[in-house]
């Protein structure tokens, strides 16, 4: 992949970003956390003010809290936002975007962005994030993908029409207020059942963005290879291998 991924429009990305507007509750309940190795690694000893971008529904926002931050956490959404406050009420809940925070100056040591960097216009939020960062803050951004090399997770992402599957060749695009961009891979599993996993499907924007007779085949085609080609029941516990891959890169 090019370096920054595929590169959306204003309006495509509106358009996209705005599946997930409402139905908070029902991505918490479904969407994977985070590993807590991930966190450690993207923010450096002794910072304290972190501001959790694009937060949803508070995934990484808990962990970052359980690492001894003061958390800031900025979404979109008020629906996410909810969500958040209510599972994790130590956070600092804001209506905002990653352009436009409406957060002052130079408050905050480190900027987390997981799972939504692609949701923004790059350049526009690198801007953003140096803006409210202080001297020498640190910029990271992280992404949960399916760990595709596993052959049943790969079939299993393209019935999903996942597009977070593992690109070897993936760079973020930051801005120019940024340097010494560096990378973290971690491997784990998300423990869900076959009905969590159709769930998740269910999550995703590709679903959300679909007709009826779309969602239809897609349901039709997971509950065949889940439950009749590998042979699960419907409460089987499964491991989902992911990777977490992490970027960060210092205020210059």
């Amino acid at each position: 992949m090019a370096r920054g991924g595929p590169r959306l429009d204003h309006g495509r990305r509106r358009e996209l970003g705005q599946s997930f507007q409402d139905g908070g509750r029902h991505y918490q309940q479904v969407r994977p956390g985070y590993p807590a190795e991930t966190a450690r690694w993207l923010v450096p000893p002794g910072a304290r003010d972190v501001l959790d971008v694009g937060a949803g529904t508070g995934k990484f926002t808990g962990l970052l809290l359980g690492l001894g931050h003061s958390v800031t956490a900025v979404d979109p959404s008020a629906d996410m936002l909810g969500q958040l406050t209510n599972h994790y009420p130590a956070a600092t809940a804001v209506l905002g975007t990653a352009e436009v925070t409406g957060l002052p100056d130079a408050a905050f040591d480190v900027v987390t962005v997981a799972q939504a960097w692609h949701w923004c216009d790059a350049l526009r939020a690198s801007t953003e994030a140096a803006r409210v960062l202080r001297p020498r803050g640190t910029l990271g951004l992280v992404w949960n993908q399916l760990d595709t090399s596993v052959p049943w997770v790969h079939r299993l992402s393209r019935i999903m029409h996942a597009g977070d599957v593992y690109k070897p060749g993936f760079r973020p695009l930051v801005g120019p207020e940024f340097e010494g961009l560096e990378d973290h891979v971690t491997p784990w599993q998300d423990s869900v059942t076959t009905t969590g996993l159709i769930e998740l499907a269910k999550s995703r924007s590709y679903y959300l963005r679909a007709g009826e007779a779309t969602r239809a085949k897609v349901m039709a085609n997971l509950d065949w290879y889940l439950h009749e080609h590998l042979g699960h029941g419907p409460d089987d516990q499964l491991e989902l291998p992911y990777l977490a891959l992490a970027w960060r890169a210092v205020r210059a």
